[in-house]
Parts: C-alpha cells; structure tokens; sequence
C-alpha cells in the first residue's frame, strides 16, 4: 500500500513532517474502531492482528506511540496485546481518557480513585435501562450504556439521552456520545487534553491522530490547535466503518486521510514503516 495523500495542506505538512523527523513524531490511536474492529460485545474486541507488528516496526524510529481509549488502560493493553512486546517499548496507553496511564517500558500502571458520583450512578442505572439489548459497560472509572445489541439502536440511544444527562448532572459526571454510546465520565478530561499533555512531554514535533467517533473529536480540537499555533504538524486519520454504516461524519468529515477501519490503520502504518524503511 502507497501512503495516501492527504486532503489538506496542513495534513501534506504533518506527514511530511513526520517522514522527515521520525525521532520527533508521536503515532497517536483511539482503540475501539480504529485499532480494534468494533463487536457487538465491546469484551470481545481485539485488536486487528496486523496492530502490534506494525507498531513495533515503527516505534523503535519515533518519539512515542500512544493509545488515547475510554477504556481502562489495563483493558487496552490486554486486548491490544501490547505487554512485553520487544520494540513496543515507545508505547504508552492512556486509559478512561487520560486519567490512568500504563507505560510500556516499565509496565507500571498508574490510576487515580474514581469519584464517588461513579459509585452512586452504578447503583441507580439499572432502575433506567428498562429496553431489552440495552448493556452497561462497567469501566471502573466510567459507565458506558450500550444500545447496539436493541432492535432499533438509534431511538433506544435518543430515549436515553435526557434521563442519562440528567442523572450524570446530579452527579456531577460528563456525558460522551458514540455511535450507539453514551458514557457517563468524570469532567475535566478528555482525548484533546491527554493528547496535549503528551505531544508537550516527548517535545513532538509532529504527530499523527487516528479516531473514528465522536469522543475523538477532542484529539482532533487539539491536533488542529498545535497547527494552528505552528507548534506541531500534525495528520488527522479517521477509521471508517467496515460494518456497512456510515463513517462518523463530524470525524470523516475533518480527517486529511480516510482509511477503512482498522485493517486500512494497518496498512497506512505499514506504508508509513516502507517509507521510513523500517
């Protein structure tokens, strides 16, 4: 696979810059979507298999890999497969959007005490999720409900919506939409402000986001303000869905590269690894 050519001049200008300077550049990933293909039971996702072998051919050349996931960080890391994997040890995952962070090369797993609103709302959910096939997800530090397993997704997610805000509201939690999602969260965090965190740490020059919903928009914010403030070149790569749906169109529709799912991440980063010979 050739490397695409983005659709932007600043998307030309990021991964030209991250060709030109490898040992500057961050690769930056959202999990589900982008490098795991999305499943109805989100403790059956994997990552793609060409995943770790790409990565670990380009690491060892670049600043930094990083996986910016909803999920916890040990979640990721075990259905990524990335512990222990010689030349991942660039790697850092970044867990329920940057509150807990796991670094390849020690292992270390560090995690703050979730907030007792997350304890309260555990107990209150199940009183509202009356449709059958609607599903939480219990991330420790986040709640996720899930209407992808119902008969029409789209109108038990919109049914949803209020009484979920409202009871987040109370107890003083954010909401974040998804495609058949919506996750109850501490505030203060997100994608964009962990992403930043991070470029601002490893000194990059450069970076590369890949996402493919909503909760990414947030890295896209950030990426979009380094350029502006020409700190960081930068790439913005959306996952397209395999699945028949539609992409994500706030996402597609600001990408300088669309890529289908995480089998295209792949073969980009494969391409990229060519490139760079690798």
């Amino acid at each position: 696979m050739a490397l695409p050519e983005p659709t932007s001049p600043a998307g030309e200008a990021g991964l030209s810059a991250i060709r030109k300077d490898p040992a500057r550049a961050v690769l930056a990933f959202d999990f589900d979507g982008t490098l795991a293909p999305i499943v109805a039971d989100p403790e059956q996702a994997r990552a793609h298999p060409g995943v770790v072998p790409a990565l670990a051919r380009l690491a060892p050349r670049l600043a930094a890999v990083v996986v910016v996931t909803g999920r916890p960080a040990a979640t990721a890391v075990e259905y990524g497969g990335f512990a222990g994997v010689p030349g991942l040890e660039h790697l850092t995952v970044l867990g329920q959007y940057g509150l807990q962070r796991w670094d390849a090369a020690t292992g270390r797993l560090t995690t703050p005490d979730p907030l007792p609103g997350i304890a309260l709302l555990r107990e209150e959910l199940p009183a509202l999720l009356g449709e059958d096939g609607v599903w939480l997800e219990d991330k420790g530090h986040a709640l996720a409900v899930h209407t992808r397993r119902t008969a029409d997704p789209d109108a038990a997610l919109a049914a949803l919506d209020a009484p979920l805000r409202a009871a987040a509201a109370r107890h003083g939690l954010a909401v974040e939409p998804g495609r058949m999602v919506l996750e109850l969260r501490p505030p203060g965090m997100d994608k964009g402000v962990a992403l930043t965190a991070f470029l601002r740490e490893q000194d990059a020059a450069s970076v590369l986001f890949a996402g493919d919903d909503l909760g990414d928009l947030a890295a896209y914010d950030a990426v979009d303000t380094l350029r502006a403030a020409g700190t960081v070149d930068g790439l913005l790569v959306c996952s397209a869905p395999t699945t028949g749906e539609p992409p994500v169109r706030a996402v597609a529709d600001r990408a300088d590269v669309v890529v289908s799912g995480p089998e295209g991440v792949v073969g980009l980063l494969e391409a990229l690894a060519d490139a760079l010979g690798c």
